[in-house]
């Protein structure tokens, strides 16, 4: 569409002219890095912002222009830049030895915090991300069943190797994936029974992220976690996001409790670290005390930086409690971009749970995977260079993530910065939906 084309370049020439030492930074480390870039999510045409300062929630770049932080390090940044009392948790750790190559008080008790707020979680271990989560995960699977194969979905992301965006991928890990359609209830049933004793796992996020924040239906989830029982596979549950999501994630929600569950993003009150844990009986197989046991090894597991930063995070400020009432904050804030959307009858959609979602140009909210049209990736395109333009940092996908340390002046310039998109382009948007 030609008028979407031209408001999306006269968008990116703003852009470029508002941001020019963000332009030559990025220009000046194409010479180290491919693209001038480290983590492909990061980029976006013509160039992304370099970051220099973080604040509560808010960042200022190069140039001085200051944000509204609705990226939040895609989910691990729940605290905020600056929490007072992580800082200083991390603090305290370092002025004790930084690397001490031995088992430290913190990595226990996050242990204890983490078990006692999730269902599924008798025993767990550290590693250092949601990457090597999900594929300690799956490693478990295929030792305690003895099976290889492992069902996922389509758009699922569990990691920078077991990622299905399109389906399977040579970029993965070699493991023995089956692709199947999220929230397809009839048919990913009948493929779990069609697999049947040669299935290791089952392995699900409650809501698919990277696919546009689609939340799994009751429906689904309970299927999975019924066929995967009757074929002896285990179901995992990737709440590496989704944790945050009340007291207890996803599965408390629902109640829907999985064999295994990987955690990662902002347990550490965010610093890297992962998760991975079940039943004592499954965990078992790690246990260094008993013979023939498997061995799990990573130098950083259990950093001290981390472990005591999640043992602040998580048990002084983001409790059960404050999780609650931040998960029906977030809620009600998600609901309102909605309730705008259909005030103004354009076609827009704010897709997820809670503190986490995305923006969809869709006249309802999504449940399945569908393909997007070029010129709907042209207004996406358009949403976040605009809202960028107006302080309002976002995912160049759509997605948006609220932080604790936000308040309603942090909200409502969101809020504006959609409600005047819409105005803007409301007429374009229609086209490209009925389109």
């Amino acid at each position: 569409m030609h008028e979407l084309q031209q408001a999306l370049d006269a968008a990116r020439q703003r852009y470029v002219t508002a941001n020019p030492k963000s332009r030559e930074a990025d220009k000046q480390a194409e010479q180290y890095l491919p693209g001038g870039n480290t983590r492909t999510v990061l980029y976006h045409d013509p160039f992304p912002l370099t970051m220099v300062q973080g604040e509560g929630p808010e960042l200022v770049d190069l140039d001085g222009h200051r944000y509204v932080d609705f990226v939040g390090e895609f989910s691990a940044g729940l605290f905020g830049h600056s929490d007072a009392r992580i800082k200083s948790a991390i603090h305290h750790a370092l002025d004790h030895g930084i690397a001490l190559g031995g088992v430290t008080r913190y990595e226990r008790e996050l242990a204890r915090l983490l078990c006692e707020r999730f269902p599924s979680l008798e025993q767990l271990r550290f590693c250092n991300s949601g990457t090597e989560a999900a594929l300690m995960a799956i490693t478990t699977a295929r030792l305690v069943t003895g099976r290889d194969k492992v069902l996922v979905f389509n758009g699922a992301y569990h990691g920078g190797v077991v990622k299905f965006p399109t389906g399977l991928s040579r970029f993965n890990a070699p493991y023995d994936f089956v692709v199947a359609d999220y929230n397809d209830v009839e048919g990913t049933a009948q493929l779990i029974r069609q697999i049947g004793d040669k299935l290791a796992a089952v392995m699900v996020e409650p809501i698919l992220g990277a696919g546009g924040n689609i939340p799994g239906t009751r429906a689904f989830l309970e299927t999975l976690r019924r066929a995967s029982r009757e074929v002896g596979a285990l179901l995992i549950f990737d709440e590496v996001k989704t944790a945050r999501l009340g007291p207890g994630g996803v599965q408390t929600l629902l109640d829907v409790t999985p064999d295994l569950t990987t955690l990662g993003k902002f347990i550490a009150g965010g610093l890297p670290t992962g998760a991975f844990g079940g039943s004592a009986e499954l965990m078992a197989c790690y246990n260094p005390k008993q013979e023939g046991a498997s061995k799990h090894a990573g130098t950083f597991n259990n950093n001290v930086c981390s472990m005591a930063a999640g043992v602040v995070a998580l048990g002084e400020v983001f409790t059960p409690q404050r999780a609650k009432e931040f998960f029906e904050w977030s809620e009600d804030y998600r609901q309102s971009f909605n309730a705008m959307f259909a005030e103004k009858s354009v076609p827009m959609v704010c897709n997820g749970l809670g503190s986490m979602f995305a923006i969809h140009f869709s006249a309802k909210p999504l449940e399945r995977m569908t393909p997007r049209s070029p010129d709907c990736h042209l207004l996406n395109a358009l949403l976040h260079m605009e809202l960028l333009l107006d302080g309002v940092l976002i995912c160049s996908r759509g997605d948006m993530f609220l932080s604790l340390p936000m308040n309603d002046t942090h909200l409502d310039r969101a809020r504006n910065a959609l409600m005047g998109f819409a105005d803007r382009h409301q007429a374009l948007i229609a086209a490209v939906v009925k389109g």
